[in-house]
């Protein structure tokens, strides 16, 4: 899953780079990034479960997975707008949009 995430970003970095420039194609590595990384965050947790058999705690755990992606997302955007001055907001949201489209089509994906 995080492969194809980082395909995604990657090829719209490369497209954001040839029609805007640097700045654009970094927006959009990070606006991918932050995806990648809160999935990465979510995967940690949603793995960690003790009790692999109860559908109550199977559901809580992914619930604690979803909240933690979501928040290591806001985190590291705000970090982001913070540190990166010269930022391209449709680069950005660009590049976490097709990394966020694509976490959900692996997930469709899954044989869970």
């Amino acid at each position: 899953m995080l492969k194809i995430q980082g395909i995604a970003t990657a090829a719209v970095a490369v497209v954001a780079l040839i029609l805007a420039g640097l700045n654009a194609g970094v927006s959009a590595i990070l606006g991918g990034a932050s995806v990648i990384v809160g999935a990465y965050a979510a995967s940690v947790i949603a793995r960690r479960s003790k009790n692999k058999s109860d559908a109550s705690a199977i559901l809580i755990n992914l619930l604690k997975a979803e909240a933690v992606k979501i928040l290591v997302i806001i985190v590291f955007l705000l970090i982001t707008f913070v540190v990166f001055k010269q930022l391209v907001p449709f680069a950005l949201i660009a590049g976490l949009a097709a990394a966020a489209l694509f976490s959900g089509a692996a997930l469709s994906k899954l044989n869970v």
